[in-house]
């Protein structure tokens, strides 16, 4: 067991990283439990109330630990038991009015987002399911704050390809409905195979059924990191590098127990785990293609880009996981077009489609994400991406997901703007189709023979 009494030292051995590598803690997660049965008879006036009075202690106590490390916290976020589990309603007005005041008391309070407007889907849709989905595009097109996600796969039971249909169609609706700004609603939602219950990132955060009442989950960063540690070794080969790599990421983990252990003590709730996963932005040498290509691939999306990113997501992994007494979330590399400004120059330069970032997401976490495609892409088109996506997850028993974005009156090469963290993207192509028969067929994909061991 890892020795909870974290040294400041070993925060002052990252303080090159701190303040010339752009190491920051990505997000600071509090994970909150609706499954009080006290809860349940509240109004939605009275559970904004409650929300808010936990969350202005968690803004308090981030604050807090900034001033003490002098490490930048970048987001701070509350994630809550999935609301059709929690509130098992039937009409659509209940959950667009309840995230609506929601997103109003997320803001005054500074909680940069709230996930868990989620559903589970694999078996097909409930009524409260489809109350959900219904209320989706409003909900997102009219909040800033409030995300989204849906299981539509998993390694016990397959891939539900009609419950996939209903998601792409929700997609479509999302889309249209914030056109004027690029269809970022669907950025706020995420449709996954294997969920995970302690998934600190947006937007497929959601705190699971089987989490205790309140928890604290670390998502870090570090590309800038470990590109500076590949650089300093360029002469050494692959198996040195991927040390050299495991080292670095041990320290960048340490650095997130450390605010995560800080964070559950002030607040006197668990501490919950650290999420590996290495995340990018759109600012200069922040970027996973950069690792990538300074690790030895001529551009990301050239052959061996897979290769090179299968050596980064298993000794980030190694590394950390040594660091840490609670690894959770997704843990890898993210590779979000939008958001990584190196994949954003390799779509450009047309060295990376969305075939290769399929390819990609084999060895990596999350799986196709931020993926601006051309507003005219079909249902069905989207629908085959995104069987295409859990597919993978659901066969190789890893978590897997989709954030695609049809961007209205806009086409393949042109540019879509999101803001903030969620970036821009050149407009992806793809081979769109009308009707597929695949699609139509619906019903479900079995899950894989290795679903019966157990």
């Amino acid at each position: 067991m890892l020795n909870s009494n974290l040294s400041i030292d070993e925060i002052l051995e990252t303080s090159e990283m701190l303040y010339d590598q752009m190491l920051d803690i990505r997000t600071l997660t509090m994970g909150i439990s609706l499954l009080n049965p006290e809860l349940n008879s509240k109004s939605i006036d009275q559970m904004c109330d409650f929300l808010s009075g936990l969350g202005k202690r968690f803004i308090d106590a981030a604050k807090e630990i900034e001033e003490e490390l002098g490490v930048s916290i970048v987001n701070k976020r509350i994630s809550i038991t999935p609301i059709t589990v929690a509130f098992p309603r039937f009409e659509p007005k209940f959950y667009v009015e309840f995230a609506k005041k929601l997103d109003q008391t997320l803001k005054d309070i500074n909680i940069d987002f709230l996930g868990g407007f989620s559903a589970f889907i694999t078996k097909g849709m409930s009524p409260q399911d489809r109350a959900l989905f219904s209320s989706l595009p409003e909900i997102l097109s009219s909040t800033e704050r409030i995300c989204s996600s849906c299981e539509a796969g998993n390694s016990k039971y397959g891939v539900n390809v009609s419950s996939i249909k209903e998601v792409a169609t929700m997609l479509k609706e999302t889309s249209m409905a914030t056109r004027e700004s690029d269809g970022v609603g669907c950025a706020k939602f995420v449709v996954f195979a294997n969920a995970v219950n302690d998934n600190p990132f947006m937007a497929g955060a959601f705190h699971g059924i089987g989490e205790i009442d309140h928890s604290i989950n670390v998502g870090i960063s570090g590309p800038g990191v470990i590109k500076k540690v590949i650089e300093r070794n360029e002469d050494n080969d692959l198996l040195e590098l991927a040390d050299h790599i495991k080292r670095a990421s041990f320290k960048i983990t340490r650095l997130g127990e450390l605010v995560g252990r800080k964070a559950a003590k002030i607040l006197d709730i668990r501490f919950g785990s650290v999420d590996l996963s290495l995340a990018p932005t759109p600012r200069e040498n922040d970027s996973v293609a950069g690792v990538l290509e300074a690790i030895g691939v001529p551009c990301v999306g050239f052959p061996g880009t897979t290769g090179a990113l299968a050596l980064l997501t298993d000794a980030v992994k190694k590394g950390g996981s040594m660091a840490s007494s609670r690894v959770g979330g997704l843990s890898g590399a993210f590779i979000p077009v939008s958001e990584d400004l190196g994949m954003i120059n390799a779509v450009k330069n047309g060295s990376l489609c969305i075939e290769k970032l399929e390819a990609m997401t084999a060895v990596c976490s999350v799986g196709l994400d931020m993926i601006a495609v051309p507003g005219t892409t079909s249902v069905d088109t989207l629908s085959s991406i995104i069987l295409d996506e859990l597919s993978i997850g659901v066969f190789t028993n890893k978590t897997t997901g989709v954030r695609i974005i049809p961007v209205p009156n806009k086409k393949a090469g042109d540019m879509a703007y999101f803001g903030g963290l969620l970036g821009y993207s050149p407009i992806l192509p793809i081979k769109n189709v009308k009707k597929s028969k695949l699609i139509e067929r619906g019903g479900m994909i079995p899950a894989p023979i290795t679903s019966l061991r157990n």
